[in-house]
């Protein structure tokens, strides 16, 4: 069912219709923008435009649209973005972390908490449930392109924290530190991603039954609807 592992949330957001696709444009657009004008426009000397970049190639966003985003954002246009997060738990104590990228922190934080109080249980304060999660480097890849063996093999040698198969998917997890290195390590090896980014992380996770998981689903999508929301981690498996 929906949700069910990182790689179902994975293949519910590359499912999506051009019109949602179109959102997640918008969202990585908004990422880039906000790491040029904190670091400029050199992601070899930004890392946080490195991370923007790979994100947002692996969301299939054309190389042109990402030269053209941070041309604008190192000339001083468009609008100014802060980051802010949001911790809190959903329905059956399911624990969110939810980023968001916003130029009206009045009107996310009157969404958020609209979206708690009405599919969730409660929005509460800073590291509430953070503490239950790690910052990781998260890699995912098709397991039908390559065989479990090397692409196993190449994560280790890599040097990747973990490897695991995840319903027809290979998860590949790093420490925040090694992330780059291994993302290039097996981009130069010939591997196409899913998807590439450093994310929140779940030190373990809550099984719940399919009706008590919708629930949860239902939250999570409306969050992932919201323009202002730029990334949702949680701990359902």
């Amino acid at each position: 069912m929906s949700g069910h592992s990182k790689w179902n949330n994975i293949k519910r957001k590359k499912e999506k219709t051009d019109a949602q696709r179109a959102k997640i444009f918008t969202k990585i657009g908004r990422e880039l923008s906000v790491a040029v004008k904190e670091g400029g426009s050199d992601p070899n000397i930004n890392s946080k435009l490195k991370d923007a970049i790979t994100k947002a190639k692996s969301n299939n966003v054309p190389n042109d649209n990402i030269e053209r985003i941070i041309k604008k954002a190192a000339g001083g246009d468009g609008n100014d973005y802060e980051e802010i997060t949001y911790e809190g738990y959903g329905p059956s104590g399911v624990a969110i972390i939810v980023e968001t990228l916003t130029d009206n922190r009045n009107r996310t934080a009157g969404n958020i908490r609209h979206y708690f109080s009405k599919y969730g249980r409660n929005l509460g304060s800073t590291g509430c449930v953070s503490f239950m999660f790690k910052e990781k480097g998260i890699i995912a890849v098709d397991a039908e392109s390559t065989e479990e063996n090397k692409i196993e093999e190449d994560a280790i040698e890599a040097g990747a924290s973990d490897f695991i198969f995840d319903d027809d998917c290979y998860m590949i997890y790093t420490e925040k530190e090694d992330y780059h290195a291994v993302h290039n390590y097996l981009e130069k090896k010939g591997y196409t991603f899913i998807s590439s980014e450093i994310g929140m992380v779940p030190d373990s996770y809550i099984t719940l039954p399919d009706e008590e998981a919708e629930k949860v689903n239902v939250l999570l999508d409306i969050l992932d609807e919201d323009e202002d929301i730029k990334n949702v981690w949680h701990n359902l498996k």
